[in-house]
């Protein structure tokens, strides 16, 4: 049997400090691009869902913007028959529910150009009210999505 030849391994202690120091950096270093990978991600994810709420929302106002004329077209039938009340406390729960108002615009109201839009004036006084809606305004969400057509009277 044939004696295995012994090795002399001398191991120089600056050069394993030297080798560890290095695997320490990468672990550093690997350490941190994880966490960038991870914030990256959150990061994307977040905005992922900003979108997606973003398009929600859009979606819903082109909805609304359609059922508009279709909204008038009631308000008109409501006005012409009475027995249609039932049909308008409804419509106006809908309407609650859908983050959507009318702009207020009742006879005697005052004009405010940023929620009415006078189409006819009469009178030359220095308060201007209105006379008559000619088509109803709506808020959507707190904010003016269609003013209010008005026919305006000078006091």
């Amino acid at each position: 049997m044939k004696k295995k030849p012994e090795v002399n391994v001398e191991v120089d202690a600056s050069e394993v400090e030297k080798e560890f120091a290095k695997l320490e950096n990468e672990k550093a270093e690997l350490l941190n691009d994880l966490q960038r990978t991870r914030a990256d991600f959150e990061n994307y994810r977040k905005q992922i869902e900003i979108q997606k709420e973003n398009e929600k929302k859009a979606v819903k106002l082109a909805t609304i913007l359609k059922l508009l004329p279709l909204l008038d077209d009631l308000d008109r039938a409501i006005a012409t028959y009475q027995e249609l009340e039932p049909v308008a406390k409804t419509l106006e729960k809908s309407l609650k529910d859908l983050n959507l108002a009318k702009i207020p615009s009742e006879e005697g109201v005052e004009f405010n150009p940023d929620l009415h839009e006078a189409v006819m004036t009469e009178g030359d006084g220095d308060m201007q009210v209105i006379a008559e809606t000619l088509r109803p305004g709506y808020y959507y969400e707190n904010e003016v999505l269609r003013p209010a057509m008005v026919k305006v009277v000078g006091k």
